[in-house]
């Protein structure tokens, strides 16, 4: 059997922090307190915190071992035990409370976590285990404390903790409208296809649409950001996630299965423009970026899709296209699309394509008797005349100043007579609504042509056109008005 001389080497060796305290005059005041009719300790020690230091003057330390002047950098014991005011200090009151009851309740083996600090100032993080050795329970005179050092993984863990708080407030503060998704049960069934032998993805969604469907409410949304409520117009993300249907509808079908096929095919990082909806009803045009995180490749329980709002942005863009091939003041298109378009025809027909070329009689007299904008009164309204005129696949255009052009592809002599007589009784309606208002009549001076498969379609403008000049004189001969006016 180990001899005591082998007892006290191992206290002494040992590799941990170990003390041996006498505890009995902490039992006799507890005892005094007992008699005196306290019940509560711990609400009896916060009612007068010098009753914590009452009894931690109770507490007679006996010996240490190497560890322990190893631990707290003492270079003996009698330093150690002479500044015994500097390792037990500061944030150490609830945790002495805490040990402090557990004795009182009669618990002889316990442990808790505290603070404790280097003679040189640095904190130590320490588990403590207390135990009042076997013969001692009637008096408390021998009990053994341990301390193990766990500072390095504290510190670990906080820093675990605020880099969990930093990407936390990272997340919910970003401008972007960010989620945190489950796709596991998506990578299932995708699995569970190519096991059945589909190798051909894109056939299979478009006989299969419902399996796209499915998928969709497979995924499972497990956060999202403040942005994302606010992007959505949701009060919170309750409200959010009880509407995801209002959300991801109509257009977003197909955009799915984009999506899809790209996991099929192992694409993992994706970006893409898709359509989502507010929960005003409001359309959204957004630029999605979907990313599986690195480490959940093998089961797609983590994705990251973040979405920007590009709606304002498309806005700009349809503008600055609508104002490349539109003239501004009268709504029509433009010459630069008529140009572009009559030389498509001119490739491609469909064939017979017929033309108006039209211009407006009388409006420098209006310019200079009354001013630009009475003249820009009369183009806007040469501009409804023709744009309720005409259907589709024909097309108005003002191609100048006070000219314009009808281009009728599919049409014959036959349609290009009937489109010039109904923008004449357009005309005359229009000019008997602005009876009362302006005074001012439109008079539009037409040239018709109709160009067949083979022939030139330049050729039928210009045929067109002289045909226009011819009743343009015409009107101002039978007006006796001067054109130069």
């Amino acid at each position: 059997m180990p001899s005591s001389t082998d007892y006290e080497s191992m206290f002494e060796f040992a590799p941990m922090s170990l003390w041996i305290e006498d505890y009995s005059g902490l039992r006799r005041l507890f005892e005094s307190w007992r008699s005196a009719g306290v019940v509560d300790l711990v609400a009896h020690l916060n009612a007068e915190p010098g009753r914590v230091r009452e009894c931690m003057a109770q507490l007679q330390v006996v010996s240490v071992n190497q560890s322990t002047l190893n631990l707290f950098g003492a270079q003996s014991q009698a330093e150690l035990l002479s500044k015994l005011g500097s390792i037990f200090r500061d944030d150490m009151t609830a945790p002495v409370i805490y040990e402090l009851d557990q004795l009182w309740q009669g618990k002889l083996c316990f442990d808790n976590q505290t603070v404790n600090y280097a003679l040189d100032g640095r904190r130590l993080d320490v588990h403590v285990r207390v135990r009042v050795l076997p013969g001692h329970e009637a008096s408390w005179d021998r009990v053994l404390v341990s301390l193990d050092d766990i500072t390095a993984r504290v510190r670990a863990e906080q820093l675990r903790l605020e880099s969990e708080r930093y990407a936390r407030e990272l997340f919910e503060r970003s401008p972007v409208s960010l989620w945190v998704e489950d796709f596991s049960a998506v990578k299932i069934l995708l699995d569970d296809i190519r096991k059945r032998g589909i190798s051909d993805f894109t056939t299979f969604i478009k006989v299969h649409p419902e399996f796209v469907t499915r998928c969709m409410r497979e995924i499972r949304v497990i956060d999202v950001n403040r942005e994302t409520l606010r992007m959505f117009g949701a009060a919170d993300k309750g409200e959010l996630l009880d509407n995801l249907s209002e959300i991801f509808r109509d257009e977003m079908q197909d955009s799915f299965a984009e999506q899809l096929l790209d996991l099929w095919n192992g694409k993992m990082l994706q970006q893409r423009e898709v359509i989502n909806y507010g929960l005003t009803g409001d359309l959204l045009n957004i630029h999605m970026q979907f990313a599986v995180l690195e480490d959940r490749l093998a089961t797609w329980d983590l994705v990251l899709v973040s979405l920007i709002d590009i709606t304002a942005r498309k806005k700009a863009e349809a503008y600055l296209e609508y104002l490349g091939k539109h003239d501004v003041l009268t709504q029509l298109r433009n010459r630069a699309f008529f140009s572009e378009e009559v030389n498509r025809l001119t490739r491609k027909g469909p064939w017979p394509v017929s033309v108006l070329v039209i211009d407006m009689n009388g409006l420098k007299p209006v310019n200079d008797e009354e001013g630009h904008a009475a003249g820009d009164a009369l183009l806007r309204r040469v501009g409804e005349v023709l744009s309720k005129a005409v259907d589709e696949p024909g097309w108005p255009a003002r191609i100048g100043g006070d000219e314009f052009a009808v281009v009728l592809p599919k049409t014959d002599e036959r349609g290009a007579e009937a489109m010039r007589d109904r923008i004449a009784s357009m005309v005359d309606l229009n000019n008997q609504f602005y009876a009362g208002q302006s005074g001012r009549m439109l008079n539009l001076a037409m040239g018709v042509a109709t160009c067949e498969a083979g022939d030139q379609l330049d050729a039928a403008l210009q045929r067109a056109d002289r045909a226009m000049y011819e009743e343009k004189a015409r009107y101002y001969r039978e007006s006796m008005i001067d054109r130069r006016r």
